[in-house]
């Protein structure tokens, strides 16, 4: 649910953000603000990966295909019905490598649960 309002919420999310965004930048010059987006869409996606491999244990090599799917239908709706938003291929990579290294925690976690 908190996916999906942030995915289609009518104005960019960070709008509110952007004085704060530009302090940290400056302090940080590296650290700019096309990385802290794909950090940010990133880290949005690893509990949906999470979630659909706790959710699907027995058919675990849907997260990816769903998480890609889940993307491109965000990024679809932005396109087309919310003129404030600007959908990115960055974006597409960013979300299914989010709920790639979600998928892997719950492997990882798993793998070692069982050697305990």
């Amino acid at each position: 649910m908190l996916l999906a309002l942030i995915a289609f919420w009518p104005t960019p999310v960070d709008r509110g953000a952007s004085d704060f965004i530009d302090r940290i930048t400056r302090a940080v010059p590296w650290l700019t603000y096309d990385l802290i987006e794909t950090v940010a869409n990133v880290a949005l996606f690893v509990p949906f990966g999470v979630l659909l491999a706790l959710v699907l244990p027995l058919h675990r090599g849907l997260v990816v295909p769903i998480a890609l799917a889940t993307t491109l239908i965000i990024e679809s709706g932005q396109a087309l019905i919310l003129s404030e938003r600007t959908p990115s291929l960055r974006d597409i990579v960013a979300n299914v490598l989010g709920a790639t290294i979600g998928l892997a925690i719950v492997h990882l976690r798993e793998r070692r649960k069982i050697r305990d």
